[in-house]
């Protein structure tokens, strides 16, 4: 969107606080908006800045209650699934907020805004997961010959075996493979909203990186590394998400099996450890979920690292 459209700031007709305003325009009001929000969030709320800026200047009305409920409409409409639209809802309420923060608009009018409801979830959405048939095939896609099947092989490991998110895994950094209570672990992983867990690392991973990395010449910095065209190694480049999403999806496609992403790899890695015998709580801990601390505070559990419930998963 172009700053010059500043002049249809989307709260121009409402009326503002009592108090000190800032400029209102767009990329202030985007910087409003996305500033505290990274990753997939952050691009589900600027989507949901520009195409409420868009119904603004389409219908020359002000972000009104009203407005609010058109651009609901609007997704549902368009057949959006209830989790897309929930987010975006999320990030006009935050834009909303953060507009009565700075003197935009009155409280009362702020509130009348953001009370409009979410779109009610349409059932659950569960997902891929693989059996340990369709696991093992999936490992053994990488030509383990070649430098990169090497790199690819050791990523599908530890998204499947250790559950790690794709953001995790493109962060994943030497230093985290540390020795605790006699065994490997990824250590000091930090998942969603900065929280930090350590995740097990199983044999059969370790020595997945370990093929890897002594053969890249890895010892330090970014486990996962770009390559070149000719299959050499870029100093210091990490791997991006959507480097390893590729890897994910390219490898589940190679044995006929479309749509699956890393999410559904370490939803995988789950479903495999719950069969296996892997207590709930347990599983918690490995995938970082939001209830583990509170699991963790009514219960009073101490997660197992010497025993870890992600070393028997039947691969």
């Amino acid at each position: 969107m172009n700053d010059s459209i500043s002049v249809l700031n989307p709260f121009s007709l409402l009326p503002p606080a009592i108090g000190p305003t800032v400029p209102a325009s767009v990329a202030s009001l985007r910087a409003m908006l996305t500033n505290s929000v990274s990753g997939h969030t952050r691009r589900a709320y600027e989507k949901a800045f520009d195409d409420l800026l868009a119904l603004v200047m389409r219908t020359g009305q002000p972000v009104t209650r009203q407005l609010f409920q058109q651009y609901r409409a609007q997704m549902v409409d368009a057949g959006l699934g209830s989790s897309t639209i929930n987010v975006r809802l999320s990030g006009v309420r935050k834009l909303v907020n953060e507009a009565r923060e700075n003197g935009l608009v009155d409280p009362s009018a702020a509130g009348r805004i953001i009370s409009v409801p979410n779109v009610p979830a349409q059932g659950v959405h569960l997902g891929q997961w693989l059996t340990v048939e369709q696991t093992r095939d999936l490992l053994a896609v990488p030509d383990r010959s070649r430098l990169k099947g090497k790199r690819d092989h050791a990523i599908l490991a530890t998204l499947t075996h250790s559950a790690l998110r794709r953001e995790e895994a493109a962060h994943l950094d030497m230093s985290h493979i540390q020795q605790r209570e006699g065994r490997w672990v990824l250590a000091d992983i930090r998942g969603k909203r900065g929280r930090v867990r350590t995740v097990a690392l199983p044999a059969g991973t370790k020595d997945a990186i370990d093929e890897w990395t002594r053969a890249a010449g890895v010892t330090s910095g970014p486990v996962f590394r770009r390559l070149t065209k000719s299959g050499r190694v870029l100093p210091g480049a990490g791997l991006g998400v959507w480097a390893i999403w590729d890897v994910v999806v390219t490898s589940a496609r190679a044995i006929g099996i479309a749509g699956f992403g890393p999410h559904d790899a370490r939803r995988t890695c789950a479903k495999l450890c719950r069969r296996q015998g892997g207590e709930l709580e347990q599983i918690q801990f490995m995938l970082g979920h939001d209830s583990v601390a509170t699991t963790a505070i009514y219960t009073s559990m101490e997660q197992e690292i010497a025993v870890a419930v992600n070393d028997n998963l039947g691969l």
